[in-house]
């Protein structure tokens, strides 16, 4: 194992609707995947514990520094219309080696804000997507795969025995 610092990201892209936005993107946001507590002190304990309820719901977002009527246009859909999203990375080692991360993402674009538009100043717009769908993986080992019924950690589904009991 080498000492040197590995999977440092170098340069990231997003795709939106499949649509590349190399050299558009100035910002991307992953989900953050977030265990949903609750807190309980029930009879005879001494001190409140948190019990695991599932999980919240994932947001992500990015910001362009161009103001593309193609993405705005993605904004306020239909009701089931979701929209992909994949936002690639190059994760490289000291020694030379370069490693590809992406993060799948089926959602809605939810919002999108212009900022402020100033002469002679760089102006981003930036959006905002409520998840469906997300896979995160590095060089095709998944990492993280949730949906509204199952989360999977490293391949291995963390919901399989509450879906079991629900006989589904």
């Amino acid at each position: 194992m080498s000492d040197m610092p590995n999977y440092i990201l170098r340069n990231c892209n997003i795709f939106v609707d499949r649509v590349s936005q190399i050299g558009q993107a100035s910002e991307i946001t992953l989900p953050v995947p977030t265990e949903k507590l609750e807190e309980i002190r029930n009879a005879g304990m001494v001190m409140p514990i948190d019990v695991p309820m599932g999980y919240e719901k994932p947001e992500a977002g990015f910001k362009l520094t161009s103001f593309d009527p193609v993405v705005i246009k993605l904004f306020g859909l239909a009701v089931g219309v979701n929209k992909e999203f994949l936002a690639t990375g190059a994760l490289a080692h000291e020694d030379g080696r370069v490693f590809s991360a992406t993060a799948y993402m089926v959602g809605r674009l939810t919002a999108f804000d212009p900022g402020s538009w100033s002469p002679g100043e760089k102006a981003e717009t930036e959006y905002s997507i409520s998840i469906r769908k997300y896979r995160l993986e590095v060089e095709g080992n998944v990492l993280v795969e949730a949906d509204p019924f199952d989360v999977s950690v490293g391949g291995v589904s963390q919901t399989a025995s509450i879906r079991r009991a629900l006989l589904v």
